[in-house]
């Protein structure tokens, strides 16, 4: 069985993408697993690893997503397991879960130095599972070579089996190719992609929306899965709104007071992806009945209108299982710009 381990440099390069992409594009049958747990996630009174989770649903591999990890915080490993327990750990998980697939996937945290401490960072549990080593790099053009020539110099990879970097999220993939990429075959690191920014992956859903913030779906249940643009705070007037160029964006969700009967009207008349009613106010039957014949949701949630609009600005775009378009284009991504010979195994 061929295994990786796709760590970063940097949290939130796209790891979790990429193996998506990965997975997608190479046709085979894939194990995966996630042995230090980071981006938790609490559902039916058990924590999980939410991207864990994530490909055990796009993948239907049939795995508990909370036995896909063997811990999410570093005290509790530290106070439970040493070294060669840890290892163990891991050899076992991937013995579970990688059982009669063609490829492991392995995700390391969040990035290539965490879990270092418990012995769960992407160098340990590479040399553990005799596994190579993937790293995705993300940023602006310096911060890119800064991070490949930090790698090159700095970062001691004996022992392991280094397979070579995928650049993600690139800006402007010609002038990257042109002018930085001679620089970094000099170095002698192996590219294995260079990925353009995708300015649709980051964006939410409305489905992601209604499901992060709790809300009661009024009306427009089968229209969740909607890209969504911009996000609008309708806290003015109705006739100011109306004038406002910003309020006529396409893709909008407004953010209003479900008694805003005004505002939510002037919403409905719009290109808006969704209405997000606060302070758990329904508005009348008949701006239901009118958001209902015209397929936009109407998202019901108890907070004010500011908590709700702090809550989004922290939140994490994260891909999910029903973002059927998203994952059809990381699929296609990964054919166009990785070299996908180089992860048919040995």
């Amino acid at each position: 069985m061929y295994r990786i381990v796709v760590t970063s440099m940097h949290p939130n390069a796209g790891k979790t993408s990429i193996i998506i992409g990965l997975a997608k594009a190479l046709h085979k049958k894939i194990g995966y697993i996630k042995p230090f747990g980071d981006r938790l996630f609490y559902r039916k009174k058990r924590l999980w690893d939410y991207d864990s989770a994530l490909i055990n649903d796009i993948f239907s591999l049939g795995e508990d997503p909370a036995e896909m990890s063997i811990g999410f915080d570093h005290s509790r490993l530290l106070y439970i397991f040493d070294k060669e327990t840890i290892t163990q750990r891991v050899r076992a998980l991937q013995e579970s879960t990688g059982k009669d697939n063609d490829i492991l996937l392995v995700e390391g945290g969040k990035e290539l130095s965490y879990g270092v401490s418990v012995y769960l960072d992407a160098l340990s549990i590479a040399k553990s599972l005799s596994a190579e080593l993937l790293i995705v790099i993300s940023g602006k053009d310096d911060t890119i070579i800064d991070d490949i020539v930090f790698l090159k110099n700095h970062i001691n990879l004996g022992g392991v089996n280094f397979k070579g970097v995928i650049i993600n999220k690139v800006p402007n993939l010609e002038d990257f190719v042109n002018i930085h990429l001679p620089k970094i075959k000099l170095l002698n690191i192996n590219v294995l992609g260079i990925i353009p920014y995708y300015e649709e992956l980051p964006r939410f859903t409305v489905n992601f929306l209604a499901d992060r913030l709790f809300a009661k779906v009024i009306t427009g249940e089968s229209f969740l899965n909607r890209p969504v643009k911009n996000i609008i705070i309708g806290s003015m007037s109705a006739s100011a709104a109306i004038k406002s160029p910003v309020f006529h964006e396409e893709k909008k969700v407004v953010i209003t007071s479900g008694d805003r009967h005004d505002m939510i009207a002037a919403a409905l008349e719009g290109d808006t992806a969704a209405v997000i009613l606060t302070c758990n106010i329904e508005p009348t039957p008949e701006l239901i009945s009118k958001a209902s014949e015209l397929k936009i949701p109407l998202l019901l949630v108890s907070p004010d209108t500011y908590q709700i609009a702090k809550q989004i600005d922290f939140m994490e775009p994260l891909i999910q299982k029903d973002d059927t378009d998203k994952i059809l284009l990381l699929e296609q991504m990964i054919k166009k710009h990785v070299n996908l010979q180089e992860f048919q195994g040995s």
